[in-house]
This record gives C-alpha cells, structure tokens and sequence, in this order.
C-alpha cells in the first residue's frame, strides 16, 4: 500500500559488504538499491547515499553528496546495522571504566576461562573493554540467618539479602573526578546481587551522572540476570557501544535537513525486533543487521509455506548465517561475539565464516573455504582491486554468475564490469597446485581441469554450511528434510539448489527481494519492547499468583511504552515467558505458552509448565518428573504492529517465460546448454526446468538439473529439488571428494556430541559438557573426532585397538563394549568408554567403530567425587573395566553393571558408586549418541556404498599424515637454515622431583620423527602416573598445534611418528598403579621456551615464571597469569617473545550462536 502522505519509506541493511536499500515509493511501487558499504572515495555514509540515489531518480530532483538531504519527501526510515559489531570487532567502542565491588577487580578479565581456539599455542590474554577498574567499598550477601547479621532486606526475586556494607559514596566521589580528569566519560557499574538489590548500583550511577558522565550503564539495567561474568560483560559492552552507536546515528541525522526530526526512525535489534533511534544501542545492537533477514522469511516464507518449518539460509559475501523459524522467533539469552559474552535476547543466528567472498585455498591434499574473507575492499579477484580467488570467482568460471547483470561499480574507478579473466586467473594459480599434488603426490591421478577445481571448492563449500544447518536441526530432534531452506542473501541463490539437496529438503523458497531480504524484513518488522525482572520462586500452585501479578506488571510497562511511541492498544500484543530449570540443574530454558492454554492448575498466563516439559523432552529426550522446576526469570515482550503492506506482486502469466539468452553453465559432468530468464519478466504461474539462470540486478537463482522452478502468486520462486542422479564414484582419491568426507565425518562426531549431551543427565556431561565422540576405522584406527577434550584426542583409538585384540572373534551384532582401564587405553578411570562395533550385510568383521568417553561425577573410591587426591592403587580411584559388554545381543546389562559400579565397595576403606542413578542413565545415552553416529554412517554407505566410505576412512587418515610431515618437514628445514641441529631435547621435573625427559629427531627426507622419553622416571607412589593413551593424546594434540590449521583429527597425526615410553615409567605405569591425577597435571610439562609464560604475579609486584609446574603457595593478591597451554613453552628459546600483556593477533572471524556457543563451552572444560 502506498504512503498515504505521498512519501517514501526506507528500509536498509548496511552489511559487511554491501549496503541493501528497499524503497516504497509514494503509490506503493517498490525500488531496491545495492551499494558497497565501503566507499570512501565517493561517499562516506552508504545508507545516507542510498537514500540520496533514489530520492534523486524517482523524486527527480538534484541532491548534491555534500549538502545534507531534504527529508520532506522521507516518512520513515528503518535501518539494520553492523556498526556495534564492528565497534566490538575493532575495538573502536568508547573509552570505559568499570566500578566493581571490593575484592573482584580482576573477575572479567578472568572471565569464564574459555580459549577462543583449542589449538592455539599462544593463549591471548582475555581482552576487557574497560581500560581502568574502581572498586566499591559496598557488600551484599545472600541472608544466611547467621546472628548478628542485622535485618535482612527483600530483593526482586523474593530472596532475603544482608546488606553488610552500604555504599561509601564519599570515598567514591574523589575517585570518580579522577576518571573524568583523565578522559573518561563512560562507565560501567556491575556490583555482586545487583541483579535481585539494584540500589547499590543506582545509588552509583546518580552520583556518576551528577558529576558529569555522559554514559552509565547498570548491569540490573542492561540485564537483571543472575550470572554476574556475562551480566558484567553486557553492562561494559553497553558502556563501551552505544556512545558510538550514538555517535554514529547523530552522524546520519547530521546527514540531512532538519536532522529528520519529522521523521520516524527506527532501528534493528538483536531479538528481531524494531526500537527509536534514541533507545538504540549498546548490548541489543550486535546482530541489527542478520535479524532483519529472520524477520523477513518468518514473515515471507513460512507464511506462504503453509506453516512448515524453515531453515533460513542468508549468504552473503563476507559469512553465511543460519537460522531457524517454526512459527516463533528462536532467542538465546547468552550470546559471544568478539570475544565478548553478551546476557541479550538474540535471535539464536548462526555464523560461519562461508561467504561469496571466503578464501580459497589447497592445503596438504584438502580444498579448503575460507575462513578468512576478501572483504569489501579489496573484494574477490574479480573486482579488479587485486583481490584474493573466493566462492565468488568460482561461481564466475563456473558460468553461474554473468557479469552483465551487476552493476559497472568494480575497479579502481568504481566503473568497470566484474571480471571473469581475473577469477580464471587467480584461481589458475590454486589449480597448479591441485595439479601438482595430483601428479606428484601419494596417488598420482589425472590434473583436473580449471572448471572441476572450480566446481570442487563450490561443492566443499556447500558442505561447510550444511554443518551449522545440521546442528541447528538433527542435533535438536528436528529432520532437516521436513523443512523449506529460504535462500536469501546476494550470494545465496547460487547454492540453494545443492544445499537443500545434500540436506535431504525437498523445496526451496527464494523471495523476489532475495539479495535484498534483510532489508525487506526491516520494512516487514514490529516494533518491540521487553520487559524483564529476576525471580527465584519455584514453579508450584502456591506462587503461580505471584507469577501472574509479575507477569501483569512487567505487560503494563510494555503496553504502556509502546503507547508512548505512539501506538494504540489495538495495535500492541504481548507474549509472556518464564526461564524455567530444573532444581539441582543448570540448564534453564525460556518458554512460552503461545501454545499451551491456561488451565486450573497452571497460571493465569498460560500452562509454562506444560511447555516446559515438552521442549525439554524434544531437545533432552527425558524429562526429572520427580524434580522440582525453578523459575529464574520473569519476561514480557510487547509488540506495535508496524509493518508495511507490500502490495506489488507480478500479475498471472499465461504464455511461456521468454528466455533472456542462453550461456553455458558447468555441472557435474560438463557444460550444459542454459537459459537465462530476468526476474522481472516472470509472473505467476510460469514453470522452469533446471538448469537455467534467474537473475535481477541484486541476485543470482541457479536452478541446478533435476530442480523445477515456479513462480508464486506473490511473485517468489518455488524449486522443486529432485533427487540427486546417482554417480560412480571410485575408491580412488579424489581431494574433492576427500575434503567433503572431512567435513562428513566431523559432522557425524559432532553429532553424537549433541545427542550425548541431549540424552545425559548428569551435570558433568550435560552441563560441563565432559565428553568425546569419534569414529573409527575397521582396524580401530581414529578417522575424526570432534575437537572436543584434549585428553580423549588420541586416546580412545587405544581403547578401540585393544578391544579387537583382546576379544578377537567374540564380537557379535548388538554388542556395546564398556572399557575404562589405563592399560587397556583409558586416561583415567571415571572416563567411561562405551564402544560399539557396527557389522555390515555380507561382512563378518565390524566395517567400522564409534565410541563415546564421557567423565562420571563418581564411580566409587576412597572418595566422594572422581579425583581422589590422596589414591595410591588404581582399586582407590573407583570401578574398573577392562573389557566389559554394556549390551549384549541387543539387552542392556544392567544388572551385572550395576554390580560392577558398586564393586569398590568390597576394598578396603572404598565404597561403591554414590550415584548409581545418574551411571546408568549416562551409559544409557552413550549407547544413544553410539547409534546416531552408527544411523550417520549408514546413511553415507547407503549413499557411497561399503567400499568407498571404508576407503575415504583410509584416505582421511592419509591426509593427516601428509600434513603433519609436511609440518615436520618445514620444522626441519628451518632449523638446518638456521645451522640448528634436527634433535631437540627437553626436560622437566614434577613437584617430587621425577624427571620427564624427550628428545625428537627429525627426519627431514621422510619427514617423520622419533618421539623418545627414555630417562623419564619410574612410576610414583601416588596417583599422578599418566597412562601411555594419555601420552600419546598429549602428543597429538602438540601436532595438532604445531600444524597451526585445521586438519582432520585421527590417526594418521601419528602415522609419521615413532613413540618410545619407557614401560614402569611415570608415562607407562603398571597396570595397578593411581592415574586419576596423571591426566590433568602430568599430561601439561615442559620447558619454558621463549614463549612458555605461567606468571605468578605477587602482590608485591614480584612475576615469576612458573612453566609447567602446578602446585605453589599462593597468598591474597597474588594472581596466575597463563600464556600458553599447560604454561609449557614452544618456540626456541631464541626466539624473541612478545611481552607479557602486548596487544593479542587480531580477531579470527566471528562465529556466532548456539552451535558455536556449545563448542566453545566444551573447548572450555
């Protein structure tokens, strides 16, 4: 519907990229517009020149760039940005102080102690956002009805609280006009319970406030969430971003007349919804611009889809996000971007570094995507600015993209065509060195042409996308294949076809606005507001009235800001939520009850309790009936229906569609003959067969062969995705071929991560997330294993191998193997491993393995708990198994491993498990994440056949190998260049004084080593001896560091190597000896080198370097500061060492939402 004033709405995404403008124009006509969003040589704002260029050619008036715009013409304008994420990206956010409570100065530089990444030799030190820190005198305590406490005081939640110290505001004061004589205007206030008694804080923030801050943020202002890290992380996150945000949107004001005051501005949140341009900012700010695309297909696809599920695929040229909608908007509640831990509603958006623009690189035998980015500027090759070869140049030598349907803005001059001869060019260089390793390498085959090398690195990066999309679906208990993919993204339409085919979807649904769906989800958005209080009531009749009145009361503050805005009650509508958890638990979950009415022993709001259990039971797969459930927040979110009403959709068509042109197109197999249609030709009704091209001026839509497109009634394409034509294929490699299986095969570890921690009960596993899963080869050997714990990296592959030997022929279909003995390949014993060999038709033999080791809270012992300190035998540390069958012929032994567990009992001072219960169930769902990882590699048989899958499990450990001797070859040569010899040694002493000795010899031909820790000591009276598997983890994990990339993690990382361990030494104890310690103090030695930095700050200023040792006296004000994992050195000693504290390597790219969320939580254990 046209404005009815006669003005234009305007709705932009400014991205990483490019910049998308969607215009209403007076009349209701649409225009769209896409820029770069860095173009400093013609303009320095892309939103604001965006407006420029279609007021100027639809109002038909002259706008000169360097006067400010007439906003008479404009009646809104609605904007998504990345500016906050840039902000936090770039660290250019303002100047910050933090004010603490006494005593906690240092806790969010010490954070949660999670590694950005697990293989990383040179931990960074954790960056803060503030740059000075005052601490509070203020105490607040939880009332623990001790005498003499005073009387105790209500806070929001209901909790009684002591307050032991008030503010000391004069002590403060002086402080305060210290900040602000050195500069500093923004401050974050974040105080201990604040969350549930804010007046500390508000007493701070008014005194701030009076002596002239220009920002406060107050952590029970920015999230009143109990957690006080990520609370505090959000309140300087707050400070730090929105002065700039601020400072940012007074700039675009600044842009035209009048500063738009006659104009109603609004922008995107994170949580998908709209806010005025004065309350945007800070912590809510980070995903303004990705919302706009979730806000777009909810209102788009899943509408005209009939209500199925849809999995929303936004490529663009820097990343790809992920998400999904099934009838309500997905949030998560805590959040990192940047290395910042935000407590924010946030759509639950998943990134990954697959954009257009990802690099393209061949590395030891694997195509490899991304994750580093051309960017903007210089872009891909083929923008003429001397760029790097990306996705994109390979869409343009694949003829998928043409260059004369983009715009002639490329070049130095931003007036040249893209070009295909630069892409061809570039990615020449990378098909030499596929060649290369094809002619030369271990088995030689035929060079592949330009287009196949092309086509390879398409194919491996559609495969890196559907990871995210499979953990965002399968790992929850939804079939990916029962939802639509909306593609949308200027770069998405290119891989629609193949993504839903390799995901098993039968439709695609691409909007016309496609490259421009963000924005146009902008213009489709309402303006929300939130309201959101702490609570520690338990979910029971007797509170569900207190429930009611908070909920109540926080519905008013929404409605009431929302008519403050503007809007009129008919327009606002409000959902409520409760965050609900079990008690004893830390797994808390925000619900609704949209679909679960009120009922008499429910509250007035809704039956939460209902809706609780039912997503817990979908994503968990059991319910605690006998637990009692706590509420831990207590939220509303209102919502102003605001929306433009797009009524443009192309009239019916009857005759055929008329072909634009035909151009050649590459596919599996070679060049086809395809058409190309121009989008705006198309009406309703009109069919397409793949392959052919449909292109406007924002997007590229590739329908492949054996896909059928369709036109909507509202003017969207429909694809139809048949199933993909079986190939041969052969057992030969094929690095194509071989870089996919990587991808396959983490993903099926990784997703037997994801249901062992849906399916366990017990908070080692399901919370701490204290668990590996793998696959395994038939001879036992590792093919992948998700990069989960450091010390299950190596060792679960001993585990396998020695249950092969040990039962030989009595394996038997439906056996699941139970295993945690040191010498039979356990690191130490309350690592249960559970293994299950999988047979074949027509095979005797297992044709493959999957096992998963998950750490139990308590397998008996001398005490509670699984690390006794003080154990001497391996009979202390709890139950032993060697080789013990779980299930046998499909029945689960639980009788004779309950007998088992409860076994320590019979020795001496010992007793059996303490916590039977939660043994089982945990075993019970190691079986299950077993035969997820078995129903996985069925499904690829049933795709490869036996042969090749078997073979590619041989091809991955292969590659392993070549990278690792590739790394051991160039350690070699770099030390000879230096006239260093190819032995190293090294040596180091535990606490008792017991020695670990290694020398490494190189072989610089073969590129291979011999690892010797002969001189090493005899096995300890104690429990620090580390089982051989636990040597051997440690080992590969180093090799894993010293590539310094990913590759895949099995195997063949020591193929290359030859381990000599002196047997009753500390490294290989006997059979009987303690080890429960061994794994997590013996397996973290070495030799400071340059970079070997585990500082032991005094008080007194005094630093030492600690290395590896790990037991010290330590004394109040001291503070640990490690540099390096385990605080071993790497490097030679020659080397010059940053200083401790110098500024860290810049930020790898931005991953992003709950899938990153749970790997990073599990590289933190």
């Amino acid at each position: 519907m046209g404005s009815p004033e006669g003005r234009f709405h305007f709705a932009i995404d400014r991205g990483g990229t490019f910049t998308d403008v969607f215009a209403q124009c007076p009349g209701g006509q649409v225009r769209v517009l896409k820029l770069l969003s860095e173009d400093p040589a013609n303009y320095a704002d892309a939103p604001t020149e965006g407006i420029r260029r279609i007021l100027e050619q639809e109002a038909g008036m002259l706008l000169p760039r360097d006067r400010p715009l007439d906003s008479s013409h404009i009646a809104s304008i609605r904007m998504g940005t990345t500016v906050a994420t840039n902000a936090l990206l770039e660290r250019k956010g303002e100047r910050v102080a933090l004010l603490v409570t006494r005593g906690f100065r240092d806790l969010l530089h010490i954070g949660t102690q999670a590694r950005g990444d697990l293989f990383d030799l040179a931990v960074p030190m954790p960056e803060v956002l503030y740059e000075e820190v005052l601490e509070v005198d203020e105490r607040v305590v939880l009332h623990r009805g001790e005498a003499g406490t005073g009387t105790p005081v209500k806070g929001r939640t209901g909790d009684l609280l002591d307050v032991q110290q008030p503010v000391d505001l004069g002590t403060l004061h002086g402080k305060l006009e210290g900040l602000l004589s050195r500069g500093i205007r923004s401050l974050a206030v974040v105080l201990m319970h604040s969350y549930t008694w804010a007046q500390h804080e508000q007493q701070v923030g008014a005194l701030a406030r009076e002596l002239g801050f220009s920002h406060v943020s107050l952590s029970s202002e920015a999230m009143p969430m109990v957690r006080i890290v990520p609370r505090g992380h959000t309140a300087c996150a707050d400070a730090y971003l929105t002065p700039a945000i601020q400072r940012y949107v007074q700039g675009f004001r600044r842009g035209f007349q009048g500063q738009l005051k006659d104009v109603q501005v609004l922008f995107m949140r994170s949580d998908g919804g709209l806010a005025p341009m004065d309350a945007f900012g800070g912590s809510r700010a980070v995903l303004s611009g990705p919302a706009g695309g979730v806000v777009g297909y909810s209102a788009t696809t899943y509408q005209q889809e009939g209500g199925q599920p849809v999995i929303g695929f936004d490529m663009g040229g820097t990343s790809t996000d992920v998400s999904r909608y099934a009838g309500e908007f997905e949030h998560v509640f805590e959040a990192t971007t940047a290395g910042v831990t935000l407590q924010a509603p946030q759509l639950d958006i998943n990134t990954v570094a697959a954009g257009g623009g990802s690099r393209l690189f061949f590395r030891s035998g694997l195509f490899v995507v991304g994750p580093e980015s051309a960017g903007a500027h210089p872009g891909p090759a083929c923008y003429r600015k001397g760029g790097p070869v990306t996705v994109t140049d390979a869409n343009l030598v694949l003829g998928r993209l043409l260059p004369a349907s983009f715009p002639c803005i490329f070049g130095p001059g931003e007036d040249q065509p893209l070009s295909p001869e630069a892409s061809r060019k570039a990615l020449e260089a990378v098909a030499t060195e596929v060649n290369s390793f094809l002619t030369n390498g271990p088995c030689p085959a035929s060079p592949l042409s330009l287009e196949e090398v092309a086509m390879g690195f398409v194919r491996v990066a559609n495969e890196a996308m559907c990871r995210p999309i499979r953990a965002l679906t399968q790992a929850r208990g939804h079939d990916p294949s029962a939802h639509v993919l909306a593609c949308f993204g200027g770069a998405g339409g290119q891989h629609a076809c193949a993504i839903a085919r390799a995901l098993g979807m039968d439709t695609v649904h691409i909007h016309r606005h496609s490259g421009l769906l963000s924005a146009l989800g902008l213009a489709l958005a309402d303006v929300v507001h939130e309201a959101q209080e702490p609570c520690s009531l338990l979910y029971a009749p007797e509170t569900f009235m207190q429930l009611d009145q908070r909920l109540s009361r926080l519905e008013e503050q929404c409605v009431d800001a929302l008519q403050a805005q503007g809007f009129p009650r008919s327009q606002i509508s409000t959902e409520s939520f409760l965050h609900l958890r079990y008690r004893g638990t830390d797994c808390a979950l925000m619900v609704s009850a949209h679909q679960h009415p009120a009922t008499a022993r429910s509250p007035r709001a809704g039956d939460f309790g209902a809706a609780f259990v039912e997503r817990y039971m979908r994503e968990f797969g059991f319910v605690i009936p006998e637990r009692p459930v706590v509420v831990d927040d207590v939220r509303v979110r209102g919502t102003g229906r605001s929306g433009l009403r797009l009524e443009d959709a192309p009239k019916a068509q009857t005759g055929p569609p008329r072909v634009d042109k035909m151009t050649q197109c590459y596919f599996e197999g070679g060049y086809q003959e395809t058409p190309v249609y121009l989008l705006g030709e198309l009406g309703y009704g009109h069919k397409l067969h793949g392959p052919c091209l449909i292109i406007d001026s924002n997007s590229t839509i590739l329908v492949e062969p054996g896909c059928q497109a369709e036109v909507t009634e509202t003017g969207d394409i429909r694809i139809s995705v048949g199933a993909e034509v079986p190939g041969t294929m052969g057992t030969q490699l094929d690095p194509i071929q071989l870089s996919i299986f990587s991808h396959r095969f983490m993903s099926i570890a990784e997703q037997m991560g994801r249901i062992l921690q849906r399916t366990a009960i017990s908070t080692n596993i399901k919370e701490r997330l204290d668990f590996s899963c793998a696959l395994f080869g038939p001879d036992g050997g590792l093919v992948s294993n998700a990069p989960h714990i450091p010390v299950h990296l190596g060792a679960m592959q001993e585990t396998v191998q020695f249950q092969i030997q040990h039962l030989g022929a009595d394996l038997h279909p439906g056996d699941v193997l139970l295993s945690n003995h040191p010498s039979a390949g356990g690191s130490h014993l309350p690592d249960l491993t559970v293994i299950t060999p999988v047979f074949w038709p027509g095979q005797t033999r297992p044709v493959f393995y999957v096992a998963s080791r998950g750490h139990h809270a308590d397998i008996g012992g001398i005490t509670p708990g699984s690390m006794p300190p003080h154990s001497t035998t391996l009979q202390q540390e709890g139950a032993v198994f060697l080789s013990f069958k779980l299930v046998q012929g499909g029945v689960f032994q639980e009788e004779a491993v309950t007998e088992a567990l409860r076994a320590p009992g019979k020795v001496p001072n010992c007793s059996g498990t303490r916590n039977l219960h939660d043994n089982l169930s945990d075993l019970r769902a190691q079986v299950a994440a077993n035969q997820k990882g078995i129903q996985l590699v069925g499904e690829l048989i049933g795709q490869y056949g036996l042969d090749v899958v078997q073979a590619y499990m041989g091809h991955i450990q292969a590659n392993a190998e070549l990278a690792v001797r590739d790394m051991l070859r160039a350690f070699g040569t770099s030390r000879q260049a230096r006239g260093l010899p190819l032995e190293v040694s090294s040596e180091d002493h535990m606490d008792d004084g017991s020695p670990i000795r290694l020398r490494v010899q190189i072989n610089l031909s073969q590129g291979s080593a011999v690892f010797d820790f002969s001189g090493t000591g005899p096995e300890v009276f104690g429990n620090l001896n580390a089982p051989r598997a636990i040597t051997l983890s440690a080992l590969i994990y180093c090799l894993r560091c010293l590539v310094g990339r990913d590759i895949p993690l099995n195997q063949g990382c020591l193929a290359p190597v030859r381990v000599v361990i002196p047997q009753g030494s500390i490294l290989d104890p006997s059979p009987e000896a303690a080890v429960v310690g061994g794994n997590v103090l013996t397996s973290q030695r070495g030799e400071p080198g340059a970079r070997g930095l585990n500082l032991l700050i005094r008080k007194n200023g005094r630093t030492v370097n600690l290395g590896g040792k790990t037991s010290v006296t330590v004394y109040p004000g001291d503070v640990f500061c490690l540099h390096t994992p385990g605080g071993g050195g790497y490097g030679d000693p020659e080397d010059p060492a940053p200083p401790p504290g110098s500024p860290p390597q810049a930020l790898a790219f931005p991953e992003h939402g709950s899938v990153y969320e749970y790997r990073r939580a599990q590289e933190a254990v």
